[in-house]
């Protein structure tokens, strides 16, 4: 299969399963809010930054390194060594996990109530860190799958996750309720962590078994410790570069219901107005994103497939289409979202604010979606570090409008620096890709450089 078809096939079906998950986690989101409340959902959605960061740290950048090397393996003949460096990952993030698991479970009332701002989130991250190891078995075995070039798996256990963590939830609000028993936002927090077993669970049953050579103990630890060594190099960076962003949107989330006190609002109106925003407004502007996540996943390995044969004209070529194509999807979501913004907020949410919330933040659209092809298209270059700046830059943007525009202007001043920073970093990736491009042009004429 061509590259082209690889990128459209894999694409595919991925923007297939990640449309029907976001569509049931959409309709999730406005059950959790009839049902729960508004300040419940926003007390819902606090835990997740500190959830976001324990992923970076022990899984995000291992499944990235892992895809990469088990791509390289393969190309050179070697799936037995691919096979091994599943082995090491899921060694290594599987520890990880259980170590993130154990800090949270003994330091939860510290994070809940001097970092997150509210005690009440403390029985959220205990039951929500059960997720964490299931998390880490089903991320490695997608990130082997990825490094296949195959998304079947990874799509169907996506699903998997989506369709059982919903079910469960409302499986047990009604259980609850039919016993008299007032359901919490803690069956939430329970949903995720059984969504996320049913998937690891899947995904095991896919793990690829050691065939000939790899069967002897001695050898298939050798290379399995060799793996291990390699994967720790490559994510180190990766992993660094996660951290840095999770834990930077981790300080975001907490200061927003804090700067909105400022603003006078009470506790109570900062987490309706959180939970709003976060539960509500941004899930309908992510929405389709699920087709340029899909697009970038693929577009990555793509783009480093025709650097590696030196075609550069074949990188420009795979850039225009994919960030044009991003680009004009987005203005049409910019224009959906401002007409039919007011009705989804009230229609759907009974919920003027988020109708308003939606609204501002359709402007983002065009830049949004189209910084996911540039992102991908530049750590497929193998220049990661411009990422992290970027992600950075963006980030410090918008952590500037928490603490200056909101006591401010309340809640929208922090969706006019959102608008800002993705402005910025649609800015800075073209900037970036031009450096690169000319960099790449000088490298060429002078092949000297490039050898010293």
């Amino acid at each position: 299969m061509s590259v082209k078809h690889k990128l459209l096939h894999g694409a595919l079906i991925l923007t297939g399963a990640g449309l029907l998950s976001r569509l049931m986690g959409f309709f999730f989101r406005i059950f959790l809010s009839h049902a729960f409340g508004e300040e419940n959902v926003g007390l819902y959605q606090l835990i997740f930054p500190v959830y976001s960061l324990c992923l970076a740290l022990g899984t995000s950048g291992l499944q990235t390194a892992l895809s990469r090397t088990v791509a390289r393996k393969t190309s050179l003949g070697k799936p037995g060594e691919a096979r091994t460096a599943l082995c090491a990952a899921l060694a290594l993030t599987v520890s990880l996990s259980v170590v993130e698991l154990l800090f949270i479970q003994r330091y939860s009332s510290v994070i809940s109530s001097r970092f997150l701002g509210d005690p009440r989130c403390e029985e959220l991250l205990t039951i929500i860190s059960y997720a964490l190891p299931c998390a880490a078995i089903h991320s490695c075995i997608c990130g082997y799958s990825y490094g296949l070039q195959q998304s079947t798996l990874p799509a169907i256990s996506q699903l998997i996750e989506q369709t059982v963590r919903i079910f469960s939830v409302v499986l047990l609000f009604s259980l609850f309720r039919q016993t008299g028993k007032t359901p919490s936002i803690s069956l939430a927090a329970a949903g995720i962590v059984i969504g996320e077993l049913s998937s690891a669970l899947f995904s095991v049953r896919f793990f690829p078994r050691r065939k000939g050579k790899d069967r002897h103990t001695a050898r298939f630890l050798r290379v399995t410790g060799e793996s291990g060594r390699e994967l720790f190099a490559l994510s180190l960076p990766l992993t660094a570069n996660r951290v840095c962003v999770s834990l930077l949107q981790s300080v975001e989330a907490a200061s927003i219901p804090a700067m909105l006190k400022l603003c006078r609002y009470s506790t109570k109106e900062s987490l309706v107005l959180y939970g709003v925003l976060t539960g509500m407004a941004l899930p309908c502007i992510l929405f389709p994103s699920a087709v340029t996540n899909s697009l970038g996943v693929m577009l990555m390995p793509a783009v480093a497939e025709r650097q590696a044969a030196g075609s550069r004209s074949g990188i420009a070529a795979l850039i225009r289409k994919a960030a044009g194509s991003c680009f004009i999807l987005g203005l049409a979501c910019c224009l959906f979202f401002l007409i039919f913004g007011p009705f989804i907020g009230t229609f759907l949410f009974h919920s003027e604010t988020a109708g308003k919330f939606i609204v501002t933040l359709a402007w983002i659209c065009p830049f949004l979606y189209t910084n996911s092809a540039l992102m991908s298209t530049i750590n497929g270059l193998g220049k990661t570090f411009w990422t992290f700046v970027i992600n950075i830059l963006g980030l410090g943007i918008r952590i500037l409008s928490v603490f200056s525009a909101i006591p401010i202007f309340g809640m929208q001043g922090y969706l006019w620096g959102l608008l800002a920073s993705q402005f910025a970093m649609t800015l800075l990736a073209f900037t970036a890709l031009w450096i690169i491009s000319c960099s790449s042009k000088t490298a060429e004429k002078n092949p000297q450089i490039t050898a010293g």
